[in-house]
């Protein structure tokens, strides 16, 4: 079912008003040009972007209005340290508690931007701030295994009525409307602005505004245009302006910002508190339960009235709110316990991909498998180790055997061992950490490339470098550290400290040479050789890790005088006088 926001426009709501009255240390000065509440453009106006509406995120659609509680949560001290989901932040209010899922778009989101916009300083409570306003986070984490929400989240048509006019951009591909646009997903982009903000934050090779992950994403780049820096207070509001152009909007988003900002707490997904009021008076929006009034919203002391004779309308009690229901367990509640599903040794060399992937159980107290449950697979530690496509996040839904397998693992450069932890994502449980190794590059093999005789003058150089090529198991071994010395003897690997010699950045005599590596092909050259005024036969050793040795014969001689060697008897074209009779 299509969740559909209500058309009527309501300026000015009691909500907003106090909105605007909790943030009033952050909104003391407003930004220029800015009305409250919403606005449409005249008739045959036009955007920047083509369409007829200002220049929006949502196209200035309708929102939530409610507001945290007044007391907000206590931060717990680990909040700025680990960032893990699915680990509780603080336990507070229920407003506080983020669905799992779509709190992990936040922080993904965050992360991304740090590294591609380092200079916006966009906080993930930003986007829980408008991901609240906007969608009541994705209608209390509504999602599936991918972010996707599991129904579409729509705005109003926006066909002038009351909004802006925005005739269909995208040929109703994403909200189904080919005459007007409307705002689409968790974060409520009109489809004009998808197609140039949509980002896959996911990586699945997909731009979709109904999952969390793209919606997230988009928002970040969307509020990170135009160098804005949101650690400063000009460049946070002109950003949430940007996204819908109101003073009401801005106030209740700046309200949710600091909440956040105080403590949040991960929630399973599908269970999160869902706003009720709302910009266009909540007018058909949630068919949903009436919920129980909001602590921040006093109702009004107005008295009840009097039933009309013969009505059957029966006076509102206050004292009696609608009940909420309780959720139905969903598989996720009835996981205590994740276990090793058989996952083997894993340890590769570095660069390689691992040959065995981890495989994870999800079980119930009874020891039960659990299946169509949400594993989160992260790696953690100093290393430069991925998953397959370059993540260091997987999240995989456990089969009918309660069976997540994560995707395989590709080794990086840095050796040593590394941490790969598995969580039920919704649910707070000890994880499991399983452990992987990541060995040197090695070769078995090293051999000349040349045939050369390595031969010089006392006092001179050698006219050829040394160069070798290293394979393991007949393949082409990479990047492999060696060693190269020029040795006493044969079974004296001992320095010599007389012969041939290598020269240091500063022109010294050095024997040994350290740090070395094979290139893309397996090649390794080493540096000029030259001689001392020693003569004799020498020994070059050169060593890889993982075993292979070449020893190579270097000699130095004087070089042949010919000039001054005696003529060979069958040169001289003269033969001998005969004596005279």
């Amino acid at each position: 079912m299509t969740a559909h926001f209500g058309r009527r426009l309501r300026k000015g709501a009691a909500t907003t008003a106090v909105a605007a009255a909790a943030v009033a240390a952050l909104s003391a000065s407003q930004a220029p040009a800015v009305t409250g509440g919403h606005r449409t453009l005249a008739a045959g106006q036009t955007a920047p972007d083509g369409s007829t509406n200002h220049n929006s995120a949502t196209g200035d659609s309708p929102y939530y209005t409610d507001l945290p509680p007044l007391s907000s949560p206590n931060p717990s001290p680990s909040d700025s340290q680990s960032p893990s989901i699915g680990t509780p932040v603080s336990v507070g209010e229920a407003e506080a508690g983020i669905p799992a899922t779509v709190l992990d778009a936040y922080k993904k989101a965050e992360a991304e931007l740090a590294e591609s916009k380092p200079g916006c300083n966009l906080p993930w409570q930003l986007l829980a701030a408008i991901g609240k306003v906007e969608s009541g986070q994705a209608r209390g984490g509504q999602v599936d295994a991918n972010g996707t929400t599991t129904s579409k989240i729509l705005g109003p048509s926006l066909d002038g009525n009351g909004f802006a006019l925005i005739r269909d951009t995208d040929n109703g591909k994403y909200d189904g409307n080919s005459q007007y646009d409307q705002a689409v997903g968790p974060m409520q982009f009109i489809p004009s602005t998808w197609a140039w903000a949509g980002r896959d934050g996911n990586g699945d090779g997909v731009k979709d505004p109904n999952n969390v992950y793209d919606a997230a994403l988009a928002a970040g780049h969307y509020l990170c245009r135009n160098s804005w820096n949101l650690s400063t207070d000009a460049g946070l509001r002109s950003a949430i302006l940007s996204y819908n152009n109101s003073t009401d909007y801005l106030n209740t988003v700046l309200s949710w910002l600091e909440y956040y900002r105080k403590g949040t707490h991960s929630v399973p997904d599908g269970t999160g508190t869902l706003p009720s009021g709302r910009s266009d008076d909540n007018s058909g929006a949630n068919p949903t339960p009436t919920p129980t009034p909001s602590k921040t919203t006093p109702a009004t002391s107005s008295p009840s009235p009097s039933p009309t004779p013969g009505s059957s309308t029966t006076p509102t009690t206050p004292a009696s709110p609608t009940p909420t229901p309780t959720p139905t367990p969903t598989p996720t509640d009835t996981v205590t316990k994740l276990a090793d599903a058989g996952t083997t040794k894993l340890t590769a060399m570095a660069g390689d991909a691992f040959t065995k992937k981890i495989s994870t159980r999800a079980q119930t107290s009874a020891g039960k498998a659990v299946a169509k449950v949400r594993i989160r697979f992260t790696i953690v530690g100093t290393t430069d180790a991925t998953f397959t496509g370059g993540e260091k996040v997987a999240v995989v839904v456990t089969n009918a055997s309660g069976v997540a397998v994560a995707p395989a693992l590709q080794a990086g450069e840095t050796t040593g061992d590394f941490t790969v932890r598995a969580i039920v994502v919704g649910r707070t449980i000890a994880g499991l950490d399983y452990t992987a190794s990541v060995t040197p590059r090695v070769a078995d093999t090293l051999a000349r490339t040349s045939t050369t005789a390595l031969t010089c003058t006392p006092g001179g150089e050698f006219a050829d470098q040394v160069e070798v090529k290293a394979t393991n198991n007949g393949a082409v071994a990479d990047k492999v550290a060696a060693t190269a010395t020029l040795i006493k003897a044969t079974d004296d690997a001992t320095e010599n400290d007389k012969g041939p010699y290598f020269k240091d950045a500063d022109g010294k005599t050095v024997r040994t040479l350290t740090g070395l590596a094979t290139d893309a092909d397996g090649l390794l050259k080493l540096p000029k050789l030259y001689a001392d005024d020693t003569t004799g036969t020498f020994l070059l050793r050169i060593t890889t890790t993982g075993g292979a040795t070449l020893t190579a014969e270097l000699t130095v001689a004087a070089a042949t005088d010919t000039s001054s060697a005696s003529p060979s008897p069958s040169a001289d074209p003269s033969p001998s006088a005969s004596p005279s009779a």
